[in-house]
């Protein structure tokens, strides 16, 4: 019987579709490679006929999507020989940057917005050993300092506006293709900075064998590197991103100044990757569109409850905008639909327990009480 070959992350996996040396060592935490799982009892409490996948991309190494890019930014960081990463986040950005400087032996700066970062992650930069700065704004304010810095200390910049971790969020397109044996019809994203909705049709693009016609410019730093040419599948999926209404910048046609949604994860009001974005739907032939928190934390619970998945809130913006618009037709009945879900549900568990008030009872530590509250409830 031949053993398996042991999975040690996206490097590894597709050197040869990525921007890195044959001789660079690979900064891995063993991410990526996270599973397709088909919804089984959402498509039949919406009573129509489409096959809806969730990307879970909150069993990567710290719990969210942004381990891809990370894992290409910090090898080429430590390639080129930083001693030092910094990054503005909302909370998963700085968990990831503040793990892979760890593993790589870096040091990691992180600058969070004051107040509004979910616990779960600001536990996870301080344990990695990050130097974390809390500032007296808000995320887009701290992306202005950070895209700044890079002129004043010798740091590398490690947000989305760095090439190399898009190049790894690709990734995950590459995952769902070589699983389905296609690309599905729609792929439907949350949308904040707008890096991944930009990554995952690059990785497409490639998947097909195509670059992307309005998004060169978003390779072109790795003067080829990349080897993309030999074609996995022949179409391209439509991108669908979805926004949380209080941070909807792709809906109001320009920035937002004070953004604000329970998804912290989304709350940007300046998104990075504005023109890619913008380039990337229209390619694909896809849109954007907004969700309320209302709509977003019942697709959360309803994850949750009825099919086993624990996502945190941005993730269920993707399920609860493609739920819509499966009711409403503008998905059609038939189609193959992925959703992505960027990050845990562990990572914000304060508002998975706020939303869960009523969930327990007390009753008195007796054989009878506790049969009787068990038979009240089937």
């Amino acid at each position: 019987m031949p053993f398996r070959t042991r999975y040690t992350g996206l490097i590894a996996k597709y050197r040869d579709r990525l921007p890195v040396s044959d001789d660079a060592r690979p900064i891995s935490l063993g991410e990526g490679n996270t599973p397709l799982i088909r919804l089984n009892n959402i498509p039949k409490d919406l009573g129509c006929d489409v096959d809806l996948y969730v990307k879970y991309e909150g069993l990567n190494p710290t719990g969210s999507f942004k381990d891809r890019g990370m894992t290409m930014a910090v090898t080429r960081a430590l390639e080129e020989g930083s001693q030092a990463i910094i990054c503005a986040s909302t909370g998963n950005t700085s968990a990831s940057a503040a793990a892979y400087a760890a593993r790589a032996g870096m040091k990691a700066f992180v600058l969070i917005p004051d107040g509004k970062i979910a616990m779960g992650k600001l536990a996870q930069a301080i344990m990695h050993g990050a130097e974390v700065l809390q500032i007296a704004g808000n995320f887009d304010a701290g992306m202005r300092i950070v895209k700044d810095m890079a002129d004043h200390a010798p740091v590398t910049i490690v947000n989305s506006i760095n090439p190399y971790r898009l190049q790894g969020q690709k990734t995950a397109a590459f995952e769902i293709v070589e699983e389905l044996e296609r690309a599905p019809d729609y792929h439907c994203l949350p949308v904040g900075n707008a890096g991944n909705i930009t990554a995952h049709w690059i990785g497409y693009c490639e998947a097909a064998g195509r670059r992307s016609d309005h998004l060169t410019d978003a390779c072109s730093f790795c003067h080829g590197q990349c080897r993309y040419a030999s074609a996995i599948v022949g179409d391209r999926p439509t991108m669908v991103g979805y926004q949380a209404s209080g941070s909807a910048p792709f809906l109001r046609g320009e920035m937002v100044e004070d953004p604000d949604t329970v998804a912290t994860a989304i709350r940007i009001g300046h998104p990075q990757s504005w023109d890619y974005a913008w380039k990337a739907s229209q390619e694909s032939g896809g849109w954007f569109d907004e969700c309320s928190d209302e709509e977003i934390l019942e697709a959360q619970r309803w994850l949750a409850a009825r099919e086993g998945v624990f996502c945190e809130p941005a993730s269920a913006a993707s399920v609860a905008g493609a739920m819509r618009d499966i009711r409403n037709g503008k998905i059609p009945e038939g189609s193959t639909v992925v959703c992505t879900l960027t990050g845990h549900g562990l990572k914000d568990p304060d508002i998975a327990i706020q939303q869960s008030a009523n969930a327990i009872s007390t009753i008195p530590a007796e054989l009878d009480a506790v049969r009787s509250a068990i038979l009240d409830r089937l």
